[in-house]
């Protein structure tokens, strides 16, 4: 008894783990012809591959590993991409509106004027990552790592950030405004001539943070830190 039991405990993983994995049929299609649409590829490896400009709109990457992949301009509208490896991967200008990133890693990760309106970013590792010039207007990045990250000139109106970790981020000249960033850390910051106009600053930490031309949530500009 106890090992028909072993056996169909194992018997059920090895379903459980195939119903998990890519569909190669989707792989080949998407190497053919660089384009996937809704297409099954959790758990595939495509780290370093070449997938700039393909279209991935509502494809399944979740649990793929990128790492380092080239996806610049590439569309990924409403992707399913949570839990995955982005580290390092080239997402210049992509298009990644109302996308699932929740806990994926983008350490690294070059984000250019990458389109992440309504994109759902929380828990994730974007340490260290490109932003600058990228739209994540109304995006989700509760409890997410941006420490390091550049979002120079980086359009972040109406976004949730609570207990987000921004220390040392680059924040120049991005517009924050209607942001929430309550319990978020600024420590260390670079929010010279940033729009915080109507911002939730509620116990954020900004020891350190620059404060040069800054509007503050009240409409006043501040230039102590000029």
């Amino acid at each position: 008894m106890k090992l028909l039991l072993t056996a169909l405990t194992v018997s059920a993983s090895l379903i459980a783990s195939v119903a998990s994995a890519f569909d190669p049929d989707d792989l080949q299609r998407l190497k053919d012809a660089n384009v996937c649409m809704k297409c099954d590829l959790s758990m595939a490896n495509l780290g370093g591959a070449n997938l700039s400009a393909a279209f991935l709109i509502g494809a399944d990457l979740s649990g793929a590993d990128l790492s380092g992949a080239g996806l610049a301009s590439t569309d990924l509208r409403g992707a399913n991409l949570s839990v995955a490896d982005l580290a390092s991967t080239d997402l210049s200008g992509a298009n990644l509106r109302e996308a699932n990133l929740r806990e994926a890693d983008l350490s690294g990760t070059n984000l250019r004027r990458a389109d992440l309106r309504g994109t759902n970013l929380i828990g994730v590792n974007l340490s260290g990552a490109n932003l600058g010039g990228a739209d994540l207007s109304e995006a989700s990045l509760s409890g997410a790592d941006l420490s390091e990250a550049d979002l120079s000139g980086a359009f972040l109106i109406g976004v949730y950030l609570s207990g987000a970790d921004l220390s040392e981020a680059l924040l120049i000249q991005a517009n924050l405004s209607g942001a929430n960033l309550s319990g978020a850390n600024l420590g260390g910051a670079d929010l010279s001539r940033a729009n915080l106009t109507g911002a939730d600053l509620r116990g954020t930490i900004m020891n350190g943070a620059i404060l040069c031309n800054t509007t503050m949530p009240d409409g006043a500009v501040i230039y102590s830190g000029c």
